[in-house]
Protein backbone atom coordinates (compact mmCIF):
# COMPACT_ATOMS: atom_id res chain seq x y z
CA UNK A 1 0.00 0.00 0.00
CA UNK A 2 1.24 3.50 -0.79
CA UNK A 3 2.54 5.45 2.20
CA UNK A 4 0.58 8.68 2.36
CA UNK A 5 0.86 9.93 5.94
CA UNK A 6 1.90 13.56 5.85
CA UNK A 7 1.15 13.94 2.15
CA UNK A 8 -1.83 16.05 1.10
CA UNK A 9 -4.72 13.83 0.09
CA UNK A 10 -4.89 15.63 -3.27
CA UNK A 11 -1.40 14.33 -4.12
CA UNK A 12 -2.18 10.65 -3.71
CA UNK A 13 -3.10 8.32 -6.59
CA UNK A 14 -6.51 7.71 -5.03
CA UNK A 15 -9.62 9.49 -6.27
CA UNK A 16 -12.03 9.06 -3.37
CA UNK A 17 -10.35 9.07 0.05
CA UNK A 18 -12.56 8.64 3.09
CA UNK A 19 -11.47 9.51 6.60
CA UNK A 20 -13.19 7.75 9.48
CA UNK A 21 -13.06 8.27 13.23
CA UNK A 22 -15.15 7.47 16.29
CA UNK A 23 -15.90 9.15 19.59
CA UNK A 24 -17.21 7.78 22.84
CA UNK A 25 -15.02 4.81 23.71
CA UNK A 26 -14.28 6.03 27.23
CA UNK A 27 -17.68 7.16 28.58
CA UNK A 28 -19.82 5.04 30.88
CA UNK A 29 -23.01 5.99 29.04
CA UNK A 30 -24.30 6.52 25.52
CA UNK A 31 -23.65 5.03 22.11
CA UNK A 32 -20.27 5.08 20.40
CA UNK A 33 -20.57 7.33 17.33
CA UNK A 34 -18.46 7.27 14.17
CA UNK A 35 -18.33 9.39 11.05
CA UNK A 36 -16.82 9.07 7.60
CA UNK A 37 -16.04 11.99 5.29
CA UNK A 38 -14.86 12.29 1.69
CA UNK A 39 -13.63 15.61 0.34
CA UNK A 40 -13.00 16.35 -3.31
CA UNK A 41 -11.41 19.76 -3.28
CA UNK A 42 -10.70 22.18 -0.48
CA UNK A 43 -11.74 21.26 3.05
CA UNK A 44 -12.91 24.01 5.40
CA UNK A 45 -10.05 25.88 7.07
CA UNK A 46 -9.35 24.87 10.63
CA UNK A 47 -10.34 21.20 10.43
CA UNK A 48 -8.26 19.17 12.89
CA UNK A 49 -8.61 16.79 15.81
CA UNK A 50 -11.97 17.60 17.42
CA UNK A 51 -10.42 17.46 20.90
CA UNK A 52 -8.34 20.53 20.07
CA UNK A 53 -11.40 22.67 19.26
CA UNK A 54 -13.98 24.43 21.39
CA UNK A 55 -17.57 23.19 21.28
CA UNK A 56 -18.64 26.31 19.40
CA UNK A 57 -15.88 25.93 16.81
CA UNK A 58 -16.71 22.24 16.33
CA UNK A 59 -20.33 23.11 15.61
CA UNK A 60 -19.29 25.78 13.10
CA UNK A 61 -16.93 23.40 11.35
CA UNK A 62 -19.45 20.55 11.36
CA UNK A 63 -21.87 22.70 9.37
CA UNK A 64 -19.10 23.69 6.96
CA UNK A 65 -17.96 20.09 6.55
CA UNK A 66 -21.46 18.86 5.74
CA UNK A 67 -21.92 21.56 3.11
CA UNK A 68 -18.51 21.14 1.45
CA UNK A 69 -17.83 17.39 1.69
CA UNK A 70 -18.50 15.26 -1.36
CA UNK A 71 -19.95 12.60 0.94
CA UNK A 72 -20.36 12.10 4.67
CA UNK A 73 -22.13 9.74 7.04
CA UNK A 74 -22.59 9.49 10.80
CA UNK A 75 -23.28 6.05 12.30
CA UNK A 76 -23.18 4.33 15.66
CA UNK A 77 -23.09 1.20 17.73
CA UNK A 78 -25.64 1.10 20.52
CA UNK A 79 -25.17 0.64 24.25
CA UNK A 80 -26.58 -2.89 23.88
CA UNK A 81 -24.01 -3.66 21.16
CA UNK A 82 -21.21 -2.24 23.31
CA UNK A 83 -22.23 -4.51 26.19
CA UNK A 84 -22.58 -7.51 23.87
CA UNK A 85 -19.47 -7.10 21.74
CA UNK A 86 -17.09 -5.00 23.93
CA UNK A 87 -16.19 -1.38 23.27
CA UNK A 88 -13.39 -2.03 20.78
CA UNK A 89 -15.51 -4.22 18.52
CA UNK A 90 -18.46 -1.85 18.85
CA UNK A 91 -16.24 1.08 17.84
CA UNK A 92 -15.03 -0.82 14.78
CA UNK A 93 -18.63 -1.71 13.94
CA UNK A 94 -19.67 1.95 14.13
CA UNK A 95 -16.82 2.91 11.78
CA UNK A 96 -17.79 0.11 9.39
CA UNK A 97 -21.36 1.42 9.32
CA UNK A 98 -20.18 4.99 8.71
CA UNK A 99 -18.15 4.00 5.65
CA UNK A 100 -20.91 1.69 4.39
CA UNK A 101 -23.31 4.62 4.66
CA UNK A 102 -21.37 6.90 2.32
CA UNK A 103 -23.07 7.71 -0.96
CA UNK A 104 -20.07 6.41 -2.92
CA UNK A 105 -17.45 3.74 -2.38
CA UNK A 106 -14.04 5.12 -1.40
CA UNK A 107 -10.84 3.99 -3.09
CA UNK A 108 -9.02 4.27 0.22
CA UNK A 109 -10.19 4.60 3.82
CA UNK A 110 -7.96 6.32 6.37
CA UNK A 111 -8.81 5.14 9.87
CA UNK A 112 -7.78 6.90 13.05
CA UNK A 113 -5.91 4.55 15.38
CA UNK A 114 -4.07 1.27 14.95
CA UNK A 115 -6.93 -1.14 14.19
CA UNK A 116 -9.08 -1.66 11.13
CA UNK A 117 -12.64 -2.99 10.98
CA UNK A 118 -13.14 -6.37 9.33
CA UNK A 119 -14.06 -5.13 5.88
CA UNK A 120 -13.09 -5.35 2.21
CA UNK A 121 -12.15 -1.68 1.77
CA UNK A 122 -8.60 -0.70 0.88
CA UNK A 123 -7.65 0.95 4.16
CA UNK A 124 -4.81 2.28 6.29
CA UNK A 125 -4.77 2.86 10.05
CA UNK A 126 -3.06 6.07 11.15
CA UNK A 127 -2.23 6.69 14.80
CA UNK A 128 -3.10 10.30 15.58
CA UNK A 129 -4.73 10.55 12.17
CA UNK A 130 -7.33 13.07 13.30
CA UNK A 131 -4.54 15.66 13.50
CA UNK A 132 -2.65 14.44 10.40
CA UNK A 133 -5.32 13.87 7.74
CA UNK A 134 -8.05 16.42 7.11
CA UNK A 135 -10.71 13.84 6.26
CA UNK A 136 -10.14 12.01 9.55
CA UNK A 137 -10.20 15.31 11.44
CA UNK A 138 -13.48 16.18 9.75
CA UNK A 139 -14.91 12.79 10.71
CA UNK A 140 -13.87 13.31 14.32
CA UNK A 141 -15.67 16.66 14.35
CA UNK A 142 -18.92 15.28 12.92
CA UNK A 143 -18.90 12.35 15.34
CA UNK A 144 -18.10 14.53 18.35
CA UNK A 145 -20.79 17.13 17.56
CA UNK A 146 -23.39 14.41 17.04
CA UNK A 147 -22.57 12.53 20.23
CA UNK A 148 -22.39 15.69 22.35
CA UNK A 149 -25.83 16.74 21.10
CA UNK A 150 -27.20 13.34 22.07
CA UNK A 151 -25.72 13.60 25.55
CA UNK A 152 -27.24 17.07 25.94
CA UNK A 153 -30.62 15.57 25.08
CA UNK A 154 -30.00 12.77 27.57
CA UNK A 155 -29.37 15.39 30.23
CA UNK A 156 -32.94 16.63 29.75
CA UNK A 157 -34.29 13.09 29.96
CA UNK A 158 -32.27 12.15 33.05
CA UNK A 159 -31.68 15.30 35.12
CA UNK A 160 -29.21 15.03 37.95
CA UNK A 161 -26.56 12.96 36.19
CA UNK A 162 -24.78 15.90 34.57
CA UNK A 163 -24.64 14.39 31.09
CA UNK A 164 -24.53 17.85 29.47
CA UNK A 165 -21.29 18.58 31.31
CA UNK A 166 -19.34 15.32 31.37
CA UNK A 167 -20.88 13.69 28.26
CA UNK A 168 -20.96 10.34 30.01
CA UNK A 169 -17.29 10.21 31.02
CA UNK A 170 -16.51 8.88 34.53
CA UNK A 171 -16.03 12.21 36.30
CA UNK A 172 -16.43 12.57 40.05
CA UNK A 173 -19.83 14.20 39.45
CA UNK A 174 -20.97 11.31 37.28
CA UNK A 175 -19.81 8.66 39.72
CA UNK A 176 -21.59 10.40 42.61
CA UNK A 177 -24.79 10.62 40.57
CA UNK A 178 -24.59 6.94 39.66
CA UNK A 179 -24.19 6.00 43.31
CA UNK A 180 -27.13 8.12 44.43
CA UNK A 181 -29.52 7.90 41.47
CA UNK A 182 -28.71 4.48 40.05
CA UNK A 183 -28.03 3.14 36.58
CA UNK A 184 -30.04 4.36 33.58
CA UNK A 185 -30.84 2.32 30.44
CA UNK A 186 -28.17 4.39 28.69
CA UNK A 187 -25.34 3.24 30.93
CA UNK A 188 -22.92 0.59 29.69
CA UNK A 189 -23.47 -2.32 32.06
CA UNK A 190 -20.30 -4.11 30.93
CA UNK A 191 -18.10 -1.23 32.14
CA UNK A 192 -16.61 -1.94 35.56
CA UNK A 193 -17.89 1.13 37.48
CA UNK A 194 -21.44 0.46 36.30
CA UNK A 195 -21.18 -3.31 36.73
CA UNK A 196 -20.08 -2.87 40.34
CA UNK A 197 -23.24 -0.90 41.13
CA UNK A 198 -25.41 -3.60 39.59
CA UNK A 199 -23.79 -6.44 41.54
Amino acid sequence: MVEIVGAPESETPYHWIAGVDEVGRGPLAGDVVAAAVIFRGQAPAGVTDSKKLSAKRREQLAAAIKSSAHAWCVARASVAEIDSLNILQASLLAMHRAVDGLSLMPDLVLVDGNRLPDWSYNAKPIIGGDALEVSIGAASILAKVQRDAEMMALDDQYPGYGFARHKGYPTREHMAALASLGVTPWHRKSFAPVKRLLT
